[in-house]
């Protein structure tokens, strides 16, 4: 599918680091090549791709490709958006040998970050639900999302969402420490205690009262996280 990732330096290199010190890159088909192939419908297409992406180190040398790959955050196959946060947050941080990404790869990273919604934090969510390792990766992303809180907030309220997405969304407002949110988590979190007390003054345990007592300690540890900040 792909031509043959060459050697560092070649006469017709097809990944070509201009200015190693900055970062600057010059894409080639190949590179092209892979992120068309990321919207391409078959998921083994889009998996090959991802990794050529990651092979060659494209997301933390060129702000076009960190852009462009940070709008697969809603990638419908759940294990590649894992393998997406997992390169995203690498941009973010230092590599093996202690030096971050260019800082124009980085803001062009965080803008993004800092537009994102509903849907977008929810799929970061559900990768941290199911990749309990990719936790730190999802909160990372999520600290450059300066109103983040509110869509976290809102998630973690509406009672129709799966309680391991609602538990994350808890679990995320601690770690990333949205403080502004700390009126709305305390609100929820008396709303949870009076239906939990009222559950038990009838002596009835229904399905969402058991939800909301697992979901109840979560809460309030992110309010405890909060208040110490």
């Amino acid at each position: 599918m792909y031509p043959e990732i060459p050697q560092p330096i070649t006469h017709q290199p097809q990944l070509l680091v201009l200015e190693e010190s900055i970062g600057t890159i010059e894409l080639f088909p190949t590179v092209w090549k892979a992120l068309e192939d990321l919207t391409k419908e078959d998921e083994s297409t889009r998996a090959v791709a991802l990794e050529l992406i990651a092979e060659l180190d494209a997301p933390r040398i060129s702000p076009v490709v960190s852009y462009f790959l940070v709008t697969r955050i809603i990638e419908p196959n759940l294990e590649l958006r894992a393998r997406v946060v997992e390169m995203l947050s690498a941009v973010l941080t230092v590599d093996e040998q202690g030096f971050p990404s260019p800082e124009d790869v980085r803001n062009s990273l965080r803008l993004y970050l800092s537009t994102i919604r509903t849907r977008q934090i929810y799929a970061l969510l559900q990768v941290s639900a199911e990749y309990t390792s990719l936790e730190s990766c999802v909160t990372l992303l999520l600290q450059a999302s300066s109103f983040g809180g509110n869509h976290l907030v809102d998630i973690l309220d509406e009672r129709k969402n799966a309680l391991e997405i609602r538990k994350q969304a808890a679990v995320m407002i601690g770690k990333v420490g949205y403080l502004y949110t700390l009126p709305a988590m305390e609100k929820i979190v008396g709303r949870l205690e009076a239906h939990l007390s009222g559950q038990k003054a009838m002596n009835f345990v229904s399905q969402s009262s058991s939800c909301e007592a697992e979901l109840l300690p979560l809460v309030q540890e992110a309010i405890i996280s909060l208040r110490s900040q």
